[in-house]
């Protein structure tokens, strides 16, 4: 039977898949939402290990910046063992603001948009200078820093200082569209979103009202089958009165991406490979990564290959999805023997059986990973 799951005792949505007549979205009083969500956070608040317990003083502002920056499009199993690794080896602002860069975006790799990386440096160095170490604690402050925008400020000033600031990430955003019904297709709906979630959010442990809201969203209201009836505020959610509270946030027909090709090349000598740096500026900027030729149109062969050498491509590609485009890379490998200057210049040779702690980005770690599996 294809029901709603946990909803589907509710009435069915209307044809077409919005509901046509939601109830009222005029946001009821703070404690109508607040209270039983808190309550709820009491008893199921995930344990993060950048995180206080519900109702305790917020750990230090560093590791809140720190798990906030990394958690940006990026999943809570992926970013703990690389906040574990920044904590360890940059414990506070003052060690972060004179870390080598390389070895901050070796650290770094694998969770994907690198600019987060830099700023990070570029963001302690300012906290270092111009405020004495101490994180700045007003909304205003903290945007001012390098890579900090609205959502980050709110979550740090909320979060590690206890003030009153709405918080609206992709999980607030699914239950506050929910919990309203709001029809309105993203992104235009952000406005009414936004709106929505101000005139729920609480003057009193607002740092903890929003980290509930993205347990919430994360774990119970859900992009597919949101488990409605395990979720504190069934009972007042016009999406849940809908009968198919998963159609909201509405989102935007997609455009297809466009398609890029390119060539990776692996040359190999004595065990090792060469890796390069990466242009500090643009997409992967200062990562090592293998040599690759342009990222085309159409695929570029053997263009710009890095050694003069004999190519053999195998008969395989590698796919990765960026944020704008899709990249599909030929894989061309060559042996570099008896010449032990070759590549001294662009690069370095990095031991193959030891190539997973170069830190390469997910694109060239899968390429290495599908190379040496064929090789």
């Amino acid at each position: 039977m294809s029901g709603r799951r946990a909803c589907s005792s509710r009435p069915p949505c209307h044809s077409g898949g919005v509901p046509a007549k939601p109830r009222s979205i005029s946001p009821p009083p703070a404690r109508d939402i607040a209270g039983p969500l808190l309550h709820w956070y009491d008893a199921h608040a995930r344990t993060l290990p950048w995180r206080a317990p519900p109702g305790n003083p917020a750990p230090d502002p560093y590791r809140v910046w720190l798990s906030e920056i990394m958690l940006q499009q990026t999943t809570v199993a992926a970013v703990r063992p690389k906040f574990d690794l920044f904590t360890t080896l940059w414990p506070d602002f003052a060690a972060l603001a004179v870390a080598d860069e390389a070895e901050v975006m070796t650290a770094w790799a694998g969770l994907g948009y690198y600019a987060r990386a830099r700023n990070l440096i570029a963001c302690a160095k300012v906290v270092v200078a111009k405020h004495d170490g101490r994180f700045p604690a007003t909304e205003a402050q903290l945007r001012a820093l390098p890579g900090i925008g609205d959502y980050t400020a709110a979550a740090i000033a909320s979060i590690a200082f206890g003030q009153r600031a709405v918080v609206v990430d992709a999980n607030v955003e699914r239950v506050v569209a929910r919990l309203y019904a709001i029809a309105t297709p993203l992104p235009a709906a952000r406005t009414a979103i936004r709106a929505a979630a101000d005139a729920i959010t609480p003057d009193a442990r607002s740092g903890d009202f929003a980290q509930a809201m993205m347990d919430l969203g994360s774990g119970i209201c859900t992009f597919r089958a949101p488990k409605c009836l395990a979720c504190p505020l069934h009972d007042r959610c016009d999406g849940f009165a809908s009968g198919a509270p998963e159609q909201y946030p509405v989102k935007p027909a997609k455009l297809a991406k466009p398609q890029r090709y390119g060539t990776i090349f692996w040359a190999e000598r004595g065990g090792s490979v060469l890796l390069v740096r990466r242009p500090p500026k643009g997409l992967l900027g200062g990562m090592r990564s293998l040599p690759t030729g342009p990222w085309a149109d159409t695929p570029p062969g053997l263009a710009d290959a890095p050694l003069d050498i004999a190519w053999r491509t195998l008969d395989r590609t590698v796919a990765h999805v960026f944020t704008h485009f899709g990249l599909e890379l030929s894989l061309a490998v060559g042996d570099v023997e008896g010449h032990s200057a070759i590549g001294a210049n662009i690069g370095e040779w990095w031991p193959i059986a030891d190539i997973e702690s170069a830190g390469l980005p997910t694109v060239f770690a899968k390429a290495a990973a599908e190379i040496r599996r064929v090789q």
